[in-house]
């Protein structure tokens, strides 16, 4: 088996450098990364500074299209499928004769990975997502998860999943996301883990365990995907804990407590004297204290109830003892969730300049200096992944690959 690497929703290339500072022969043979809407593709254009483009097996170029509009046979084999994926409302559609009997709502990516997965049969995937993609919808809950599940139990896989608080495991930000483990059945690692006790999977054998230790983990928890995935869309919900495994449709789950590493602090992160766009003028400093501090709002909704809108405080400014809030793509703007520090030369408050977004997120400084402006640089750290984070699942993965040989 080849270290081979297809990483669709690639964004300015998280999965790809995580992979790549391993230097364990890893090779990316295909990647993909559109922006809807936009007229300049900026992270594909900055993904492809660094790391140049990837034909298709005709020797074509669609890496900067849309991935709907790909045909998926041409994508090039690969043993590990990656990507970060939108957390969208996965519910099907409608069920259709071909395309195994469902297809998912329009623009939803979630089924361009599954379509990839079908036509390719990687034997080895990893996605990233929000960590409510447990919890979504409200008004149904876990069956979002439930979908993505049902389909990768159709197609012969087993499933391995964490929320991960980033800063838990040495990095600078407490960025929580969810993690997907799913490989084939057929693997050795796959039959290896069959006959293992599911919550000896969640502890301590499983990839999430050996990559991200924990402290402690409650009770298992168990429900099975009953029927098909129409039938999963339409009448499942569960409470998903923020670990679990899944293996032929049977869903054990467990509550976790993550291992403390020493984190990267802000103040690790943070320039001297920068230039002085990224500080804030006097004149908004009283916009910033109301933006980040408690609100108890009275209005009204549309069919005229009135209720009080509350929010809790922000400290203001950052507390630079701590690793970084989770960054957003509206990072830099006028809102509530921006980063605002006291600048260590100057003591000023300002904004996070763009090579701090990028050591938030365990870039290389100027990764994204591409020509690409400020507020894209942002964005595009905003979409991003911890990198570190996918090394550590790489450096387990390294493991496993060497098992299959």
């Amino acid at each position: 088996m080849q270290k081979t690497i297809c990483e669709l929703f690639a964004g300015v290339g998280g999965f790809r450098l995580g992979f790549d500072r391993l230097k364990s022969g890893w090779k990316t043979t295909w990647f993909s990364q559109w922006e809807p809407g936009a007229k300049t593709q900026w992270a594909h254009d900055c993904y492809v500074q660094h790391f140049g483009d990837s034909p298709d097996l005709k020797k074509e170029f669609h890496t900067g299209e849309d991935i709907s509009t790909v045909d998926k046979q041409f994508i090039p084999d690969h043993s590990l499928l990656v990507g970060g994926f939108p957390c969208q409302d996965y519910s099907v559609a409608h069920t259709l004769p071909s395309s195994h009997g469902i297809e998912g709502k329009k623009g939803v990516l979630w089924w361009q990975i599954r379509d990839t997965i079908i036509a390719k049969k990687p034997p080895f995937c990893i996605f990233e997502n929000v960590d409510r993609l447990l919890k979504s919808p409200a008004k149904q809950r876990g069956r979002d998860f439930g979908v993505i599940l049902a389909c990768l139990a159709e197609e012969g896989y087993s499933v391995e999943w964490r929320v991960v608080n980033a800063a838990q495991y040495g990095a600078a930000q407490r960025r929580r996301r969810t993690f997907i483990y799913a490989y084939r059945n057929d693997t050795v690692y796959g039959q290896k883990l069959a006959s293992v006790h599911a919550g000896s999977i969640i502890k301590a054998e499983g990839l999430m365990a050996k990559a991200f230790p924990i402290q402690a983990m409650g009770k298992t928890a168990e429900t099975v995907l009953n029927g098909n995935i129409v039938d999963v869309s339409d009448s499942f919900a569960f409470t998903f804990e923020n670990a679990g495994y899944m293996c032929k449709g049977r869903i054990y789950t467990a509550k976790i407590v993550e291992a403390e590493e020493k984190p990267i602090l802000l103040s690790d992160i943070l320039q001297k004297n920068v230039s002085e766009k990224y500080y804030i003028s006097e004149d908004k400093i009283a916009k910033w204290i109301y933006l980040k501090g408690a609100k108890k709002i009275l209005r009204k909704s549309a069919d005229g109830h009135e209720y009080f809108f509350s929010e809790g405080p922000i400290a203001f400014p950052d507390p630079r003892d701590r690793p970084g809030r989770t960054m957003l793509t509206s990072e830099s703007t006028l809102n509530r969730s921006t980063h605002v520090v006291s600048d260590p030369g100057t003591g000023k408050l300002r904004l996070l300049t763009p090579v701090e977004a990028e050591r938030l997120q365990g870039f290389d400084d100027e990764w994204t200096n591409s020509g690409m402006p400020d507020r894209m640089r942002y964005f595009c750290m905003g979409n991003a992944l911890v990198v570190s984070m996918i090394t550590r699942m790489g450096k387990v993965l390294d493991g496993i690959i060497a098992e299959e040989n």
